[in-house]
């Protein structure tokens, strides 16, 4: 996505008028969607469950994205899963009725299936979902894929795999490359016709066409779920090619359920700009920001279950919050936040989700960091904009230092030479040359006082 040009000041003002607007029609809600027979139970401070209508399961409302758990040390100074961390956290989610737990073979390189396993075992077998994922991005031999999906299985020391996913496809072709062409696919369903896999599904990354020729081949495969990026701002604004809304409705008329995983945009909706932080609060002073956004996908009747990677406490018990005496959202609720998604959309900010798949970077640039740490700046309204600002000697400062302490030097967004690499892994479409150059061109302004 392009940004528009768009100043703090004219942000504000179009924020001002977002605000009036709350009472129009709203367009971007549940309202008219078919349902799907995700049946919801609610009991006081319990978590809602939704019934996956071609198994029973009961799953929690709120599930368990297991890619962001902490890191730490070992002896030997290698990158380890804090293991002590994550099994408080699951004894804290799962005390609380979370009972979906979400992984990958590639996750937190390669160590989150295991990590989670260890928390989980803990717990009869019987009380909790595992999710995870083929993640063959790199060799799509038979081999490659079968021992992958072997080695979850002995990472969970389990029999079977309740939800198991087609990791990332962006189109038919992609599946084809990586699950027909060498009978990855023909195994999988053996799988779940013996009951090793409970429900087979896939995770999307693409365009409405290419969407679209993944729902073709429902007939054939009978897909158990599809798992797809939804949020309030994707839903009728969306960075990338496809919308939310048409998923949404594909999904539910075919009765597929429907996990949503970005329901934060990457942390995006839990850290909006100041002028919509001001205009949702004022709706909901005791709510948190983040609510908002997990209150929307809740409320949409064909959602299964709502991923949210939680990597310290307070993330998970604010996400609880927002479940555990949950009220959808109303007619007014659903205006307001398109209008702040159009906001959100019309300002400067690179639509990054922190996801890694870019990473590593061939020439050592911490392209997530660079986004996140603009973002920040942009969210919080400290950013330089033009020489004439009264407090620009101030704000330019705070940049450029902040800018040297959260990324080295070495890794900055002036040693990318635009070789594309990362492009095609970004699941969010992002021309991250470009944006990278945008925001090297907007250093060297600050650095020469030419804003």
């Amino acid at each position: 996505m392009e940004s528009k040009n768009i100043t703090r000041r004219d942000f504000l003002k179009t924020a001002g008028a977002g605000t009036v607007a709350i009472g129009a029609a709203v367009a971007c809600g549940p309202k008219g969607a078919q349902t799907t027979g995700l049946a919801e139970e609610l009991g006081p401070e319990e978590m809602p469950l939704r019934t996956n209508p071609n198994t029973g399961d009961k799953c929690s409302l709120l599930g368990y994205g297991c890619m962001r758990w902490q890191m730490t040390k070992d002896e030997n100074g290698k990158d380890i899963i804090d293991q002590n961390s994550v099994n408080e956290l699951v004894d804290y989610a799962y005390n609380h009725g979370v009972n979906y737990f979400d992984s990958a073979p590639v996750y937190l390189q390669g160590q989150s299936e295991r990590a989670t396993a260890k928390a989980l075992l803990r717990y009869p077998r019987d009380s909790y979902y595992i999710a995870t994922k083929l993640s063959n991005f790199g060799d799509t031999s038979f081999e490659t894929g079968y021992n992958m999906y072997k080695t979850s299985l002995a990472n969970y020391e389990t029999d079977h795999l309740d939800y198991y996913l087609l990791h990332s496809l962006p189109d038919y072709d992609g599946f084809k490359k990586r699950f027909v062409d060498n009978g990855l696919i023909d195994f999988l369903l053996k799988e779940r016709e013996a009951g090793r896999i409970r429900n087979l599904g896939f995770s999307f990354h693409g365009s409405k066409e290419g969407f679209d020729s993944m729902m073709a081949t429902h007939e054939q495969y009978h897909w158990d779920f599809v798992q797809i990026q939804m949020n309030y701002v994707d839903w009728h604004h969306p960075a990338g090619e496809c919308d939310a809304e048409h998923m949404y409705n594909e999904l539910t008329s075919r009765n597929i359920p429907v996990v949503i995983m970005e329901p934060l945009l990457g942390g995006q909706l839990s850290n909006v700009p100041n002028a919509i932080a001001d205009a949702l609060k004022a709706h909901e002073p005791s709510k948190s920001i983040a609510s908002w956004a997990f209150r929307f996908v809740g409320s949409h009747p064909g959602v299964f279950v709502v991923l949210s990677g939680m990597t310290y406490m307070e993330h998970l018990q604010d996400n609880l919050s927002s479940y555990l005496h949950f009220k959808p959202l109303n007619d007014e609720e659903f205006a307001l936040l398109d209008d702040m998604a159009s906001l959100i959309r019309n300002y400067p900010l690179v639509p990054c989700t922190g996801c890694q798949y870019c990473m590593p970077c061939p020439y050592g640039i911490d392209i997530p960091g660079i986004f996140r740490h603009y973002n920040n700046a942009i969210n919080t309204g400290e950013i330089a904009e033009s020489t004439e600002q009264a407090n620009y000697k101030e704000l330019k400062k705070k940049y450029l230092t902040s800018y040297s302490k959260a990324i080295d030097t070495v890794r900055q967004a002036d040693h990318c030479i635009n070789c594309g690499q990362c492009m095609s892994h970004c699941p969010q479409h992002i021309r991250i040359p470009q944006q990278l150059q945008r925001i090297d061109r907007y250093v060297e302004k600050l650095k020469q006082d030419k804003l």
